[in-house]
C-alpha cells in the first residue's frame, strides 16, 4: 500500500511540475512579437531570403541582433553569431556540349554543367562506377574525363547526390582529371524536372581548386552510357561564369544548468532562407516569401532562444538557422562536416522544417518512430493540445530531404518537426514554393500553439536523464554507435 502511495505522490508531483512548466512558456511567450518577427522575416523587404541576394543579409543581420538582445552566447570560433560559408555561385555556360561518338548532348537539353570552368577537347574517358574512394584507387586519371554514376548504391536523395558530387569532384581533381561527368541514371526522377530545376545560377560550397573542375551531368536514363562504353569524350564548355558569396550561419549556444548534462548539446535548428524572386503568379506577385517554408520555423527557434536563456535546461543548448537549404542543404551539410562543437557531444537534433499544413490540430513529425524521445515530443504536443503524427507520405523520402539528414548521417538522432499535414494535398501545393505564401493567409492561432509545442518539447528532451538513442534497427543506428561508442 504505501509503495502504491508514494507512486501515485511521484506521479502527481511530475503532472504538477509539467503543469508549471507549460504555464511558465505560456507566461513567457510574447505572441505579437512572435508574430512582428513571422511578418519581417516574411515579407517583401527580405525578397524571398534567397542566399545568393543581397536582401539575405538583412535576413541574417535580424537574427543575429535577435539572439545578442536575448543573451544567447556565440560559440567559441564562430564569428560573431556567424558561421562563415564559402560559397561559389556557377551560372551555366553560354555553350555547353559533349559528343559522345556521333550523339552531341547540349546544356539544359540533356546536359548539365553544374559547376567549374570552361574547357575544351577530346578527352580520355576513365569509367569509375560510382566514383568512391575504392572505385578511384589506383587508376589513372591524370588529364582525362572521369565518367561515374550519381549517387551510390544507398544514397539516391537528392541531398545525397550533390554531397557526394562535391565528394567526387575533390577526389577527380586530386587525381589530375580535366572534368568529371556523371550519368544520371534514376528512372524514378524526370530529367526535365531536374534540368528546368538546374539549368540556372546554382550555389554550391567553394571547394577550393575542385571548384574549377568542369562538373556535368548527362542525361543516361536508358543507361545507353553504361559502364565501360565510352571511351571518349569531345568536351566544348565556353562562357562559364562563377561568383564567389559568403554565406552564414546564425548560431548561438544557451549553457545547461546540469554540472554533467551541460556537456552534452541539444541542437535547435530551422533553415532561414528561401527560393527568393521566381516566376509570376496570376497575380503578378514574383516574390516567393516562404512563410510557411520556413520563417515559420525560424521563428520558432528565435523563440526557443528567448525562452532558455532565461529558462536554461539541464542540457546545453545550441541555436542554429541554417543558410542554403533550398540550395541542396549546404548550411547544414557545412556545418557538420566543420563543427563548432564536437558532433558526439550533440546528443539531438530537433530540427525544422515545412511545406504547409493542412490540419492545424496535429504537428507531423518527420522521424516519429525512429527514436527514444518520441514520447516527449507527444507530450509536448498534447500539453498545446495538438497530436503529434508520424509522416504521413513515406514515399516522398521526406527526412533525407532536409537539413536534419545531415546530422543523421554522423549518427546523431534527428527527427523534423514540421506544421501539421496529413497528405499532399491541393492545400500543400498551394503554398509550397509558391509566391502566396504569405503571413496573411497562415492561422497564427495555430503558429502560436506550433512555436509554444516546439520549445516545450526542446526543454524536455533537454532535461530528461536519459540520452536518445536510435530505435534498434534504425538505417543510422550503426553511424550512431561509431560516434558516441555503443551505449
Amino acid at each position: 500500500m504505501n509503495k502504491k502511495i508514494l507512486s501515485l505522490a511521484l506521479l502527481v508531483s511530475l503532472s504538477g511540475l509539467a503543469t508549471a512548466q507549460q504555464e511558465t512558456i505560456e507566461k513567457r511567450f510574447k505572441e505579437k512579437e512572435a508574430i512582428g518577427h513571422f511578418t519581417y522575416l516574411a515579407s517583401d523587404e527580405l525578397m524571398g531570403r534567397d542566399p545568393a541576394r543581397p536582401e539575405m543579409a538583412l535576413a541574417y543581420n535580424y537574427i543575429a541582433k535577435f539572439l545578442k538582445k536575448y543573451k544567447a552566447q556565440p560559440i567559441p570560433g564562430a564569428d560573431g553569431y556567424f558561421q562563415n560559408i564559402p560559397f561559389n555561385l556557377s551560372a551555366p555556360p553560354k555553350t555547353g556540349e559533349l559528343m559522345i561518338g556521333n550523339t552531341k548532348y547540349s546544356q539544359g537539353e540533356e546536359l548539365l554543367v553544374l559547376d567549374g570552368e570552361a574547357a575544351t577537347g577530346d578527352y580520355e574517358v576513365v569509367d569509375l562506377g560510382f566514383g568512391t574512394e575504392e572505385d578511384f584507387a589506383g587508376k589513372d586519371v591524370k588529364g582525362k574525363v572521369v565518367i561515374t554514376n550519381v549517387g551510390a548504391p544507398d544514397q539516391m536523395s537528392p541531398a545525397a547526390l550533390f554531397a557526394l558530387g562535391r565528394s567526387k569532384t575533390a577526389r577527380a581533381q586530386k587525381a589530375g582529371a580535366v572534368a568529371l561527368v556523371e550519368r544520371f541514371n534514376i528512372p524514378s526522377v524526370p530529367w526535365q524536372l531536374v534540368a528546368n530545376f538546374l539549368n540556372r545560377p546554382t550555389l554550391g560550397i567553394d571547394q577550393g581548386e575542385s571548384s574549377s573542375l568542369p562538373y556535368l551531368w548527362v542525361k543516361d536514363t536508358e543507361n545507353s552510357l553504361s559502364e565501360g562504353k565510352v571511351k571518349n569524350i569531345q568536351l566544348n564548355v565556353a562562357g562559364k561564369n562563377n561568383t564567389k558569396i559568403e554565406g552564414k550561419n546564425v548560431v548561438a549556444w544557451i549553457e545547461g544548468t546540469d554540472p554533467e548534462l551541460k556537456d552534452e548539446y541539444l541542437l535547435l535548428s530551422a533553415h532561414y532562407d528561401h527560393v527568393g524572386v521566381g516566376t509570376p503568379d496570376a497575380e503578378g506577385d514574383s516574390i516567393y516569401n516562404g512563410a510557411r517554408d520556413n520563417a515559420v520555423g525560424t521563428v520558432a527557434v528565435m523563440n526557443a532562444a528567448k525562452y532558455f536563456a532565461k529558462n536554461p535546461p539541464k542540457r546545453s543548448i545550441i541555436l542554429a538557422l541554417w543558410t542554403a537549404e533550398e540550395k541542396g542543404l549546404l548550411g547544414s551539410a557545412y556545418f557538420a562536416e566543420n563543427p563548432l562543437i564536437p558532433l558526439d557531444k550533440i546528443i539531438y537534433n530537433l530540427n525544422i522544417d515545412n511545406g504547409g499544413y493542412n490540419d492545424t490540430e496535429i504537428i507531423t513529425v518527420i522521424g516519429l518512430g525512429r527514436t527514444s524521445s518520441d514520447p516527449l515530443i507527444s507530450q509536448a504536443a498534447s500539453e498545446f493540445g495538438l497530436e503529434a503524427i508520424a509522416d504521413p507520405s513515406p514515399e516522398q523520402g521526406l527526412y533525407d530531404r532536409s537539413d536534419n539528414v545531415n546530422f543523421a548521417r554522423k549518427g546523431i538522432p534527428a527527427p523534423t518537426f514540421s506544421l501539421g499535414f496529413r497528405a499532399f494535398d491541393d492545400e500543400i501545393s498551394k503554398y509550397y514554393h509558391k509566391p502566396g505564401d504569405h503571413v496573411d493567409n497562415f492561422d497564427l492561432d495555430y503558429a502560436v500553439k506550433y512555436w509554444k509545442s516546439y520549445i516545450r518539447a526542446a526543454e524536455l528532451i533537454a532535461n530528461d536523464a536519459a540520452k536518445p538513442k536510435w530505435v534498434a534497427g534504425d538505417k543510422y543506428e550503426q553511424a550512431s554507435k561509431e560516434l558516441y561508442g555503443d551505449r
